[in-house]
């Protein structure tokens, strides 16, 4: 309790400007305390408004009032200084180079808690507490401490400048709406604050919706530099176990080739060899002939002579005489595989250029420019018809399988796998690829206007079959005065007014979709960035249901020049 005292003591006995004990307390007419010096610094800055004011309750004197010391607060003040403790705030409290200082606290000065804009002056916490408790003081605005209080003010009338000069694009005070910017387009700093803080609002949501739209398609470009990587792994992959086959079908046609060659080798050799037995006999026996006649004829007696000459066997028929061919047995086998080296060569070196990487280049960091005007669009025009097969059962196609009609009746069309059996839709017979435009006219009930893959599912009363109700489709659905995107059944409401015309833009390699309102401009209703990973097919869906259905509505594939 005791110390409780002392407390409540340093409180009552000190200067609410310097924070410190009572100097030479001096009592104001409203009551309040200061040191001498410390009064009198604070009305030396007010001098040059001709009006003094307490810095406590605020209240004005005129004219300045003559400032007595207060004796007996002095004694009381001496009293507790014997007791040796001071009113002092901790270092951290006062204000440094870079700290916004109280305007009101003499001496060593501490850090303002807040600044007034209508005072123009920085209140640390101490000397603020009057803006929370008196009436006049509560009306006024306070900020986070700033250097930068002067700055409004007027310098030529010394006046807050409290309102704004649209003509001339600056702050001005009261007097100067009366003066120099007499006649301008004025209006308070406040209302002007919340115009341009609306517009800093939209521009901030632009900037948002630009970062939004900016990691959006960084990620498609993360994606993209992914799918290129799998696709190149996929391709060497590929291609290893390609040139692996061929390479072990030309080992395969090697061995089969030196396979044919022995054999023929084998057969050529035994051949030669069992003519060569057949002449080497033949030489052996007319060895042995001639041997008997050279002995014959070396016969001194003629009697022996003549008897033995008619016993001498006769000769036999000599064998054909043998023509040796230069040897060329195995150049025709030579000259195949040449013929086949050369070829392959052809295909490697010529027929290569034609695969090469160079048609594989992944066009992503500058998409060509999407057309501004409807003659830019229609240069990428296309020719697309409906493909029957795909027409459900209450679609009547006509003109040629461009124009589709809802009917109230089954039509009579074959059973088919491509056939929509739940909902009404159609795909072209066409697939779409590259940089394509067409356009869509409707009359009549709902019509979704919506691109597909082919593998999107075509039997089932659920979302893998709907236009735009999956990953494998894209709908701007159209019914009464209303029309919503939907895109892997996530829809965005679209709020500009259709035609009833609307043009669609498809840059397959870039991954881009469009939809335009066409009329006399071409007004964009919705745009897509994506990957497609497959060719796209244009699609029509009716609605089917009530009180959208419309037996009689009709879409278009309209021909384009």
């Amino acid at each position: 309790m005791a110390q409780k005292g002392v407390e409540l003591d340093r409180e009552t006995f000190s200067c609410s400007i310097c924070l410190d004990l009572l100097k030479d307390p001096v009592t104001t007419p409203c009551g309040h305390s200061y040191c001498m010096n410390c009064i009198k610094s604070h009305w030396d800055v007010e001098d040059h408004k001709k009006i003094h004011s307490c810095p406590q309750c605020r209240q004005r004197f005129t004219p300045r009032p003559v400032l007595l010391k207060n004796t007996m607060l002095a004694v009381l003040v001496e009293e507790l200084k014997k007791t040796g403790l001071q009113a002092a705030p901790a270092d951290h409290c006062y204000a440094g180079a870079e700290d916004v200082a109280c305007d009101i606290c003499s001496g060593r000065k501490l850090k303002a808690h807040k600044s007034c804009l209508i005072c123009l002056v920085s209140y640390c916490e101490k000397h603020l507490q009057p803006h929370y408790d008196v009436a006049q003081l509560k009306k006024h605005k306070l900020v986070e401490p700033s250097k930068n209080l002067q700055v409004n003010v007027c310098s030529r009338h010394d006046e807050v400048m409290k309102m704004f000069c649209r003509t001339d694009q600056q702050l001005i005070c009261y007097l100067c709406s009366l003066d120099e910017h007499k006649g301008h387009d004025t209006v308070s700093a406040a209302a002007e604050r919340a115009k341009r803080q609306r517009e800093l609002e939209g521009s901030r949501q632009n900037i948002q919706q630009r970062i939004q739209d900016r990691e959006k398609d960084v990620k498609l470009l993360q994606q993209q530099a992914e799918a290129i990587n799998l696709s190149a792994d996929k391709a060497v992959e590929d291609s290893e176990k390609i040139f692996t086959e061929l390479i072990r079908l030309l080992e395969k046609r090697s061995s089969d080739v030196e396979q044919q060659v022995r054999s023929r080798q084998k057969s050529e050799v035994s051949r030669v060899k069992e003519l060569q037995e057949k002449l080497e006999q033949e030489i052996t026996e007319l060895k042995r002939k001639d041997a008997e006649l050279k002995k014959l004829s070396h016969t001194e007696d003629h009697n022996q002579f003549l008897h033995n000459y008619p016993s001498l066997s006769p000769l036999s028929q000599p064998t054909s005489s043998i023509h040796i061919c230069p040897l060329s047995c195995f150049e025709d086998v030579t000259a195949a595989v040449s013929e086949v080296r050369d070829k392959l060569q052809d295909v490697l070196r010529e027929k290569w250029t034609n695969v090469s990487l160079t048609g594989t280049k992944v066009d992503v960091l500058l998409p060509p420019p999407e057309p501004k005007t409807r003659a830019g669009f229609l240069k990428y025009s296309c020719k697309i018809t409906l493909d029957p097969n795909t027409a459900h059962t209450q679609l009547l196609l006509s003109e040629g399988n461009r124009n589709a009609t809802f009917m109230s009746h089954q039509q009579s069309y074959s059973s088919h796998p491509d056939r929509f059996t739940d909902f009404s839709q159609v795909l072209s017979r066409e697939s779409l690829t590259g940089r394509c435009y067409w356009e869509v006219k409707r009359r009549g009930g709902g019509v979704s206007i919506a691109v597909a893959y082919k593998n999107i599912s075509r039997t089932g009363r659920s979302n893998e079959s709907v236009f735009g109700r999956n990953d494998k489709s894209w709908a701007l659905d159209r019914f009464q005065n209303s029309s919503t995107f939907w895109c892997d059944k996530v829809h965005t409401p679209i709020s500009a007014r259709l035609s009833s015309r609307v043009g669609v833009y498809l840059d397959h390699s870039a991954g881009i979709l469009s939809f335009y309102s066409v009329s006399d401009t071409m007004t964009l209703l919705h745009r897509v960035q994506t990957t497609f990973t497959q060719p796209l097919y244009a699609g029509l869906r009716f609605y089917d249901y009530f009180p959208f259905s419309s037996p009689g509505a009709t879409a278009e594939l309209c021909k384009l020049k």
